[in-house]
């Protein structure tokens, strides 16, 4: 009894209760798991969201807001922008932001983003998780840091074999930074953001195929009812004239007769032709 009362005060109560190191490795390990989890569930989410967003219009300028609200609020962004290829290789068409949504169709000079050149040229995710100390960054580095940029994630979007824009996403220093799998989910929306940019130039180019054809339809009947309204008042004038007013009276009535026949196969056939 003495021996067993002697072990419990020599036994230290806290070894029990504190977890080994084991322990403590296998609880972060299953944070990082479902932290992984979540943001790939969030990832799923934002890929659903985006989808019913584009596919509530058609309309180019409004997809293209869409998507870079939806990814700058998504990553807590300091930037998310979408450009497109412009006319030349040395600029591109910045065509939808999140920070500023009044800004389209400003024109930017790749010479100040080495890495959506990059981008561009290359055709392949230019992803920089240390934007300050990147070599390719080295000319713009008091820029970033006075803008506080942290990470930099480009994603081109390409339609069959060319590149026709890029999705631009950029962190400050203080948000978290992007990951390999942010990078592999910005293809999706990238393959995405090609989908839709090509449905909304099918459509508007239906659109305005449609538009000039109306316009085309609009002008022949102007036209006709231009040429009719002149060789009314042609014949008016001429038939009211001293010289004619007796005219017809002069005509065979087998000739009047076929005269008023010819007048109503004349109009039937502008009545027809009217109604398509």
């Amino acid at each position: 009894m003495e021996n067993m009362s002697h072990s419990l005060i020599d036994a230290d109560p806290s070894s029990s209760a504190s977890p080994s190191s084991g322990d403590a490795d296998e609880v972060s390990h299953l944070r990082s798991q479902v932290a992984s989890l979540t943001r790939e569930r969030d990832q799923l989410l934002a890929v659903v969201d985006i989808l019913k967003e584009i596919s509530s219009t058609l309309h180019f300028s409004e997809i293209m807001q869409r998507i870079a609200r939806k990814l700058g609020d998504m990553f807590g962004l300091d930037r998310s922008s979408i450009f497109l290829a412009g006319d030349g290789g040395a600029q591109v068409r910045l065509v939808a932001t999140y920070e500023d949504p009044s800004l389209r169709n400003l024109i930017v000079d790749l010479d100040r983003y080495p890495e959506l050149r990059q981008a561009f040229d290359s055709g392949e995710p230019v992803f920089i998780p240390d934007a300050m100390n990147d070599p390719m960054l080295s000319q713009v580095r008091e820029t970033l840091d006075l803008r506080n940029v942290r990470s930099i994630v480009v994603v081109p979007i390409r339609w069959r074999t060319s590149v026709i824009g890029a999705i631009f996403l950029r962190t400050e220093r203080g948000a978290v930074p992007f990951s390999e799998s942010d990078v592999e989910f910005c293809q999706v929306i990238a393959s995405l953001t090609a989908t839709a940019l090509r449905n909304a130039h099918r459509y508007e180019s239906l659109q305005r195929e449609s538009d000039d054809r109306i316009a085309r339809e609009r002008k022949a009947e102007l036209e006709r009812i231009a040429m009719l309204a002149f060789l009314r008042r042609l014949f008016d004038r001429y038939a009211t004239s001293d010289d004619h007013v007796w005219a017809e009276t002069l005509l065979p009535r087998e000739s009047d007769e076929e005269l008023d026949r010819l007048v109503s196969v004349a109009m039937k056939v502008v009545q027809e032709e009217a109604t398509g």
